[in-house]
């Protein structure tokens, strides 16, 4: 029997994992500080005895469970043993309004909920009055007056049984319902079959460039389905799972588990480089001259020897002297990091991998399981500035308007109780358009240029493609957020949240004083050099795309405000009808 055949829904992997290469840290997790690490056959087991007790309090195959918690291992216990008795699983984000869970408790209708602590339960708990369907809440955490997901466990579970329901989910079945919000909108509940993320799993491991003996470690929300698919591929490729304590500990616990490979998003990988590179600004002398010449070395870096045995000779010397000591605050050991969620800055994705920390961006979405092109090592598949090949048997064209089509068993099934929308992005042929801009760089390399819906014209009927602009101005230490705005207006401007903790080091530097964030950014010489740094980033632009124009913001974009989704992409609409006072402003001169 082949892999793709054996390995068709998703509890398939760790039975996978089981014959193939058992492991004794299938998953690991901190408790108290100590790492609490459970084989291949506890993680079945435990999974077998809360099925039983899922079954045993009415859960029966297509009803929904809802788990909102941090990484952790019981979420992937949980999650299997929802799977393998053909329940659905409704993951969602801690962070939401509560009007958005009152939503996705009642369109899913969810009969029980798994949550992580103390907050969390109060959050769901007082939804109990407004969603009738739910019928019980458990925490991972021991919390007072609440139900532990220990009470679940059942001593003696009914194998047979649950093996029964196994082999009566069928690939095809819904899996998953992971609600999208988008940038617009209520959210959208994306149905997501087995096979859908499991055929992703299974086209994904020829760009994971680790084995059985590797270790992994794991930060990013398991509510959205770049890192949950990647867990599944882990479990698939037999690499040891390790979560994080908490976004805090990240950095510790990398040196601590020293892993070959990690997922991050293009903000953290920023930030990391902003961290490395005020170290390097703090060397003195010969190096800090060496520090600096190294990324200069990096900023040209071009994969498979490209730049010439002269170049090579540079980078051999400057991954000895300097590079190795970036490598070792990773663990000193990572072969990969995947880059996923939002565009990677080019000049950062040619640093690290000039720098041995290879950075592999990658593209995907929520309705399409997530991965449709990814960056690799081997096969001449690094194409810095792209997201790579798409992967097997996905397919991916070029729509007349630019927009990225693709068509693959990773898309999903529709949108739930929502056909009319999902027939607006699956047309009759079977192709989904993503709403993205992209071109396909020699024919096979993926690059995303913008959003469909986020390019805007100016009143002179120029076009600007604000995503690409942002991109390029958050290279700026200085800069933490920005937004380009002036659709309909006579030139671009922009909205920018600084760097606080850069800037007010700056500021102790300059020897300027304030007593608030308001007074500081009121200061002549801040708003000169925010003016200077516009000015550097707008040289790579046309006239007509340049900013002319700024406002420093106090307060940082956030999910709680609305004005950024959980994936951290803007919500323009929002911040518009925010500040709109703020823009009358900037164009009033």
């Amino acid at each position: 029997m082949s892999l793709q055949a054996s390995n068709t829904r998703l509890f398939d992997f760790i039975f996978y994992q089981l014959e193939n290469f058992p492991k004794k840290d299938a998953l690991a997790g901190k408790v108290d500080g100590k790492w609490q690490k459970y084989s291949t056959q506890e993680v079945i087991d435990i999974a077998n005895s809360l099925s039983d007790g899922l079954l045993k309090l009415g859960i029966k195959p297509g009803d929904k469970v809802a788990i909102i918690s941090n990484n952790r291992p019981e979420w992937v216990i949980t999650d299997l043993a929802i799977l393998q008795i053909g329940a659905i699983n409704v993951p969602i984000y801690p962070t939401i309004s509560e009007e958005d869970y009152r939503f996705i408790f009642n369109d899913s209708e969810v009969k029980l909920a798994f949550v992580s602590d103390a907050e969390l339960f109060a959050k769901v708990k007082g939804l109990r009055e407004k969603v009738q369907s739910l019928e019980g809440i458990y925490t991972f955490d021991e919390v007072d007056d609440a139900s532990h997901w220990k009470t679940v466990l059942e001593d003696q579970p009914d194998v047979e049984a649950i093996q029964k329901l196994r082999a009566e989910v069928k690939p095809s079945d819904l899996a998953t319902l992971i609600y999208t919000s988008g940038t617009t909108g209520t959210p959208k509940g994306v149905m997501l079959a087995h096979q859908n993320v499991a055929s992703n799993t299974i086209a994904s491991k020829e760009r994971l460039p680790v084995d059985s003996h590797a270790k992994g470690v794991s930060f990013l929300p398991l509510c959205h389905i770049y890192e949950r698919m990647i867990i599944y591929l882990y479990t698939y490729t037999g690499v040891s799972l390790y979560f994080a304590e908490s976004m805090e500990t990240i950095g510790d616990d990398i040196r601590d588990v020293k892993p070959n490979v990690f997922t991050a998003v293009p903000r953290l990988l920023e930030k990391v480089f902003d961290k490395i590179m005020a170290k390097g600004a703090d060397l003195t002398g010969i190096k800090r001259s060496l520090f600096f010449w190294a990324v200069g070395l990096g900023e040209k870096y071009q994969p498979y020897g490209q730049n010439g045995p002269w170049y090579e000779l540079k980078l051999k010397i400057a991954r000895k002297l300097i590079f190795s000591k970036w490598q070792e605050a990773l663990g000193g050991n990572v072969q990969a990091v995947a880059s996923g969620s939002a565009a990677l800055n080019p000049r950062l994705a040619r640093i690290f991998n000039a720098a041995g920390i290879p950075v592999l961006e990658g593209y995907g979405l929520t309705e399409t399981s997530p991965v449709v092109s990814v960056n690799q090592l081997e096969n001449n598949g690094l194409r810095i500035g792209t997201t790579g090949r798409p992967i097997a048997d996905v397919h991916v064209k070029i729509a007349d308007d630019g927009e990225i089509l693709v068509k693959g068993p990773n898309v999903m099934m529709g949108y739930y109780k929502r056909p009319d929308l999902t027939d607006a992005v699956i047309d009759t042929d079977g192709w989904f358009h993503t709403g993205d801009i992209g071109e396909l760089v020699d024919g096979q390399f993926l690059r995303i240029t913008d959003r469909k819906k986020e390019i805007f014209k100016t009143s002179g009927g120029k076009y600007i493609a604000p995503q690409l602009m942002e991109n390029k101005f958050k290279e700026s230490r200085f800069i933490e957020q920005i937004m380009v705005i002036g659709e309909n207006r006579k030139h671009p401007a922009a909205l920018i949240v600084p760097a606080y903790e850069f800037l007010e080091e700056w500021c102790k530097r300059k020897e300027i004083s304030y007593n608030s964030r308001a007074e500081m950014l009121k200061n002549p010489k801040v708003i000169e050099r925010y003016a200077e740094e516009v000015q550097e980033k707008n040289e790579g632009f046309g006239k007509w795309e340049q900013i002319k124009k700024f406002e420093l913001l106090e307060e940082e974009f956030s999910i709680e405000n609305k004005e950024i989704t959980p994936t951290l992409k803007l919500k323009r609409k929002v911040i518009l009808d925010r500040y709109k006072d703020l823009i009358e402003q900037i164009y009033a001169g």
